[in-house]
Formats: structure tokens, sequence, C-alpha cells
């Protein structure tokens, strides 16, 4: 975890589904963090489709087993995603909590105006 955000909001406006393989950027980014990343199902959340800056805050949602039991089942994420002509090219994990800590990461999402509830 490397407690680095960008300062980068999400843009109001448009947005869009990730395509495959920015999904699987993004799952990359977050596998190391999950026990069992195969079994891990994600719910994913809009993307925008306009993005003016190098990094752009994604936060969302997986159902997996974590490290630490109390944490299996929903866990949001944020994780600080590269973006190079208007596409998600690499991911770094941010912050990821289950539990009655998932509330933690929603605070945290809540700040660049972004809600992992919204995911499916």
């Amino acid at each position: 975890m490397s407690g680095q955000f960008s300062e980068a909001t999400t843009p109001a406006g448009p947005q869009r589904d990730l395509t495959v393989q920015e999904k699987k950027v993004i799952m990359d980014a977050v596998a190391p963090s999950l026990r069992n990343p195969g079994s891990a199902r994600y719910k994913w959340a809009k993307f925008p489709m306009i993005v003016t800056e190098n990094t752009v805050n994604y936060c969302a949602v997986v159902d997996a087993q974590s490290p630490y039991p109390a944490y299996n089942g929903a866990q949001a994420y944020i994780v600080e995603a590269d973006v190079s002509g208007g596409r998600v090219t690499g991911a770094t994990m941010g912050l990821i909590a289950g539990g009655k800590d998932f509330a933690i990461v929603g605070k945290m999402c809540a700040k660049y105006g972004l809600d992992p509830k919204k995911s499916s």
C-alpha cells in the first residue's frame, strides 16, 4: 500500500465501461492484496470517457478472500490508474478493506468524488 493518491479527481461528465484489457490491469494491481485471487469476483464502476490527467483514482468492489479473515467477502478498493490515450495502462493499489472497514475505503473514495458502492 503506497498511501499516495494523486490529487486528480474523476472528471464530471460521460462515463464508460472499462475494456477487458483495462480490467486486467486493475485486477493485476488488486490481486496481490487477495488470498486466492483466481476466485475473486469483481464489480466494476464506470470510468470517465474524458481524462485530462495522467492518473485517475478508481474505486470499485471485489468479492474475494482476504489475507485477513474479517475482510473476506465484499472489499472496497481504490487504485491509482495510469492513463495514456484515454485508456488505463497501469494501476497501483492504494487501499483495500472489507468487513467493518469497508467504510474507510468508501470515505477515501468520496474525497475524489467516487463511490465503490456504484460498481456492478
